[in-house]
């Protein structure tokens, strides 16, 4: 049985082609928001880092009423680190709004994405967007975009997809490929969206089967479940049953039912086949659990989702500034925050090492972790992290690691300088071809390890002007020995405050990552020597004062600003002995072993 009047739709495309601005678009153009209403742009990218960062890190949905048709709108992120939320998305929608940039045509995330849409058969709707850009180019555009469905293997119907071009930012739209005129609006977009994409399939009659998808969670309503009805109706006060991955049933009475209108969510009656929906009052309930009917319920398959690539321990913070800063310090504390984590979210796996204060998560990639620990410092968390490492994994009895596919667009100046930094890496160029406006597009296969660090590398190297996109290509087998960085760790031998004359000393042997003025302690890195070995400095060492004067001991000393570390940065820079001290107003770099005498001890 089909549902004539709904349509779900998820809006897929590369980092910063203009998703989040169209689904605005849509929210205005169809009445979501008054005339008079103030709105705030990205209105989706609701979090603090998302907003910041310009990124869509959780997916999201929003309704939209147009010709009596209600069109949920699902908002993917773009980052392959957040693909566990673009699977997910996928398994509550019928088809797909694919979203190209006019100009840069369809990057590494777009195949991504398209591709877990080809593979659970959705069709698409593909929008041209920014075609009023100046170097836009749609119809190259649009023939990379056919190359890239016969790449991924599309069967015909799915090639056979609608064109539309628009200007996201100025809802604005036409059929075909043009530039849409000052009277076009959206209605072509919605038109096109209503014709192709499939109405959902689902018998309201039938017994009740409804697919958790996502979890959220209310100050007032605790734990909410976010999904998709797939059979039956879900009704307030009605009982159903919970059945998790066990299989065991939970049965409860449904006392909270909420559905999305606009972006807001609002308590409705009933949900049937193919809408989405938001329940309260099961505690239990996880990513992939089925909401049956009480007498005889039975299970949906569970969701599946790529496997992570990158770990790395999280601990109580035990430096000798612990305690000062932040508010959750404890090792509860900690393991509380990270299964909370891990509950929304299907693309994260913690598990427990031999020391109770010591936890270690694996998740998909750098940016997704440095995300979390973000959150955490920002909530008032204090911890330290280590060095990611890749999960390695066993095949036909040889060890493999995680290959990794790059797509780097730099100008043709560094062209050189990339390819001879991917090299020692264990990285190859598997194709380079002219951009637009003097730039070059580097693809490129490297190990995942030997991606470590690198974006900080490239950025400097590039003096900023280097985009990078990365996702998860495969498995290879293990490829030996990668470079570290070259420089030694400059340590402080001792508690105190640095000085501005200990600095003025030390910066010729070195760069430092912290200025005068700063509270330091035995173990703690204060810079990298320009020797490869580790360096014991006193930076805290003050000018002794003398009654005797001279013109030249007088001048004034004249330091370089330091080099101060990002969380990311911070991160990719330590070596394996060494932590991430993260605090809510520092980001520190330590020794695991604070005292020199039990790195020596072993050492030996």
């Amino acid at each position: 049985m089909t549902i004539t009047s709904l349509r779900n739709v998820a809006i897929v495309a590369h980092v910063d082609h203009g998703k989040t601005t169209l689904v605005d678009a849509l929210l205005r153009a169809t009445g979501t928001f008054r005339a008079n209403e103030a709105v705030i742009d990205r209105v989706m990218d609701s979090g603090d880092q998302e907003r910041e960062r310009g990124i869509t890190i959780l997916a999201k949905a929003a309704s939209v009423t147009w010709k009596d048709v209600r069109v949920n709108l699902v908002d993917t992120p773009g980052h392959a680190d957040f693909g566990g939320e673009v699977e997910r998305a996928l398994t509550m929608v019928d088809g797909v709004l694919l979203l190209v940039d006019a100009a840069e045509g369809p990057l590494p995330q777009t195949r991504y994405v398209l591709s877990k849409a080809l593979a659970v058969g959705l069709p698409a709707v593909v929008v041209l967007n920014k075609v009023d850009r100046s170097d836009a180019r749609p119809e190259e555009v649009l023939d990379e975009v056919y190359q890239l469905f016969m790449d991924l293997d599309a069967p015909d119907h799915h090639i056979e997809f609608p064109v539309i071009s628009a200007i996201a930012r100025e809802g604005r739209t036409m059929v075909g490929i043009g530039t849409p005129g000052p009277d076009d609006g959206l209605d072509a977009l919605l038109q096109t969206l209503i014709d192709t994409v499939p109405a959902p399939t689902g018998d309201p009659d039938a017994p009740l089967q409804a697919l958790v998808t996502n979890l959220d969670a209310s100050d007032y309503l605790g734990r909410l479940a976010v999904g998709r009805v797939i059979n039956g109706r879900l009704r307030k006060g009605d009982q159903v049953a919970l059945v998790g991955e066990d299989g065991l049933p939970i049965k409860r009475r449904l006392s909270q039912l909420l559905g999305v209108e606009g972006v807001n969510r609002v308590e409705v009656e009933e949900r049937s086949a193919g809408d989405l929906f938001i329940i309260a009052g099961f505690p239990e309930v996880e990513i992939g659990d089925t909401l049956a009917e009480s007498t005889n319920p039975e299970a949906l398959p569970r969701l599946t989702v790529d496997e992570p690539v990158l770990r790395m321990t999280f601990a109580v913070n035990t430096s000798p500034l612990a305690g000062k800063e932040g508010k959750y310090l404890t090792s509860r504390h900690l393991r509380d925050r990270l299964e909370r984590e891990v509950l929304g979210n299907v693309s994260i796996r913690l598990t427990d090492t031999d020391s109770p204060d010591i936890l270690d998560l694996a998740a998909r990639g750098e940016l997704q972790l440095a995300v979390l620990i973000e959150a955490m410092r920002r909530e008032g968390y204090e911890l330290q992290v280590s060095r990611p490492e890749v999960l390695v994994r066993e095949i036909d009895g040889h060890r493999h690691e995680p290959l990794e596919h790059a797509v780097i667009d730099v100008p043709d100046d560094y062209v050189g300088t990339v390819t001879q930094a991917i090299a020692p890496r264990k990285g190859r160029v598997s194709d380079l071809r002219p951009g637009d406006a003097g730039r070059s597009i580097i693809t490129i296969e490297a190990p995942a390890r030997g991606l470590l660090g690198f974006r900080s590398q490239l950025i400097t190297a590039t003096r900023g002007t280097a985009l990078m996109h990365q996702h998860h290509e495969g498995w290879i087998p293990w490829v030996g020995e990668l470079p570290t960085r070259t420089g030694g760790a400059m340590l402080a031998d001792r508690s105190g405050v640095s000085t501005g004359y200990a600095i003025d000393n030390l910066q010729q042997r070195g760069e430092m990552f912290i200025g005068p003025g700063t509270a330091v302690y035995e173990g703690m890195v204060v810079g990298e020597s320009a020797r490869s070995d580790d360096m014991q400095i006193n930076i805290v060492r003050e000018k002794q004062k003398t009654n005797i004067r001279t013109h030249s001991a007088d001048d004034a000393i004249k330091l370089t600003p330091p080099r101060v570390h990002t969380l990311e940065t911070a991160i990719e820079w330590i070596a394996d002995d060494e932590l991430v001290e993260v605090t809510p107003t520092n980001i520190r770099i330590r020794k695991r072993l604070l005292r020199e005498q039990d790195r020596r001890r072993l050492g030996r």
